[in-house]
């Protein structure tokens, strides 16, 4: 009788085989499948969209993407005026508010003067820079809208100025 000879591998040397191979398609082959499936997708997107640019001129381009590009000018366009708008608004305010500041401590400063030449005492002449700003700059008083304490403080910080020049 003669020797058979087994060419056939063991089973756990086959197993092994197999848990590798499953291993290698699934890390390396279905992310390699996919990244190939992405690539031919979006070369058949670009393709889509290139090969009628490509076979067109230049003016047809141009007239294809001119209402895309006259809408995105007019959406830049539509937020630097409203930057602007309020760039400017804030701009503006603190002018104002300047002007309106500006107009009381002017006011009062006048009224501290008149009240130190006529020799008023210090509660009197408290009352009467009072009464003058309230006349005088109603509408700063107003925008402004300063509380009882600040504006005595205000006010007695000037009589204080001007008499003490």
């Amino acid at each position: 009788m003669s020797p058979i000879i087994v060419l056939a591998p063991p089973a756990p040397l086959v197993l092994m085989f197999a848990i590798c191979a499953l291993a290698f398609i699934l890390l390396v082959g279905w992310p390699l499948l996919a990244a190939l499936a992405r690539l031919a997708v979006s070369v058949a997107i670009v393709a889509t969209f290139a090969l009628p640019a490509a076979a067109s001129t230049g003016s047809d381009l141009l007239t294809t993407l001119t209402p895309g590009l006259l809408d995105l000018a007019g959406v830049v366009l539509t937020a630097l005026i409203g930057l602007a708008a309020v760039r400017f608004q804030r701009w503006t305010g603190i002018q104002i508010e300047a002007r309106h500041r500006e107009a009381l401590h002017s006011a009062i400063m006048t009224a501290a003067r008149v009240a130190v030449d006529r020799g008023l005492t210090r509660d009197v002449a408290t009352e009467f820079v009072a009464a003058y700003a309230r006349a005088s700059v109603p509408d700063a008083l107003k925008r402004l809208s300063p509380s009882a304490e600040t504006m005595d403080a205000l006010i007695r910080s000037k009589l204080l100025e001007v008499s003490g020049r």
